[in-house]
């Protein structure tokens, strides 16, 4: 397997669970102010990974005409007090960032303010003082490689070959494929096949499989794709 420098994680969705509760949210302002029903799974399938200005482009396409402009306002607000009040990590991450012998940090399509949010909330901040890096430092977000390149170069890593990249979206992996790295789909949430249709070089569904890395090995294949 590679040797790598550096392991790359996205934050919503890999290190805290928060896709779920933003989804949840952003479903019912669709409701109330746009009149679209989605279901969770719509949501995921359709939103996850993608900037606010994709997603309210998205939402002007389903629509056929621009949503009500107050439309990212209420999100952030109402997404901001959700996550306050009931964020929580993905199961194993604490193990990991503790235990995991590699460099790591995070390139997240979210805001600062928002990382630490959900990372204080859930306690994982101290893990990764100085390592967080978001797509409002750079050009282009995902699934342009710009952030993780940024990342990795900030972080002391020229060679793109060298890093790992943790994601649980289509536009995240393709992301991170585009920057030449290696990418591994977390399928909690997302259909592992279009994580792997996405480009992902391996899908797996057990956060702690990563310490896997550590005696030079890769995660086990996550049981739904096996196939893959």
């Amino acid at each position: 397997m590679n040797t790598f420098e550096l392991v790359i994680f996205d934050c919503d969705g890999v290190l805290v669970d928060s896709e779920r509760i933003a989804n949840e949210v952003f479903a019912e302002i669709l409701r109330d102010s746009c009149g679209l029903n989605l279901s969770l799974q719509e949501m995921f399938s359709t939103f996850v990974g993608r900037s606010s200005e994709q997603c309210v482009q998205i939402v002007t396409d389903m629509l056929g005409h621009p949503p009500p402009t107050n439309l990212q306002q209420r999100y952030r607000q109402e997404i901001e007090t959700a996550l306050r009040r009931s964020v929580t990590a993905i199961s194993g991450t604490r193990n990991v960032l503790e235990r995991l012998q590699l460099p790591y940090c995070v390139a997240s399509g979210g805001s600062y303010k928002k990382m630490h949010i959900t990372l204080g909330k859930t306690g994982l901040l101290p893990f990764l003082d100085g390592k967080l890096f978001s797509t409002s430092d750079v050009k282009q977000g995902k699934p342009h490689p710009d952030i993780f390149l940024h990342a990795a170069k900030s972080m002391g890593v020229t060679d793109p070959a060298k890093c790992l990249v943790i994601e649980d979206s289509v536009p995240g992996v393709q992301g991170g494929i585009n920057a030449g790295m290696t990418v591994f789909g977390y399928a909690e949430h997302i259909d592992p096949q279009a994580l792997s249709d996405a480009g992902a070089h391996l899908v797996f569904d057990d956060m702690l499989q990563l310490l896997r890395l550590n005696t030079g090995q890769w995660p086990k294949v996550c049981k739904k794709n096996k196939q893959a």
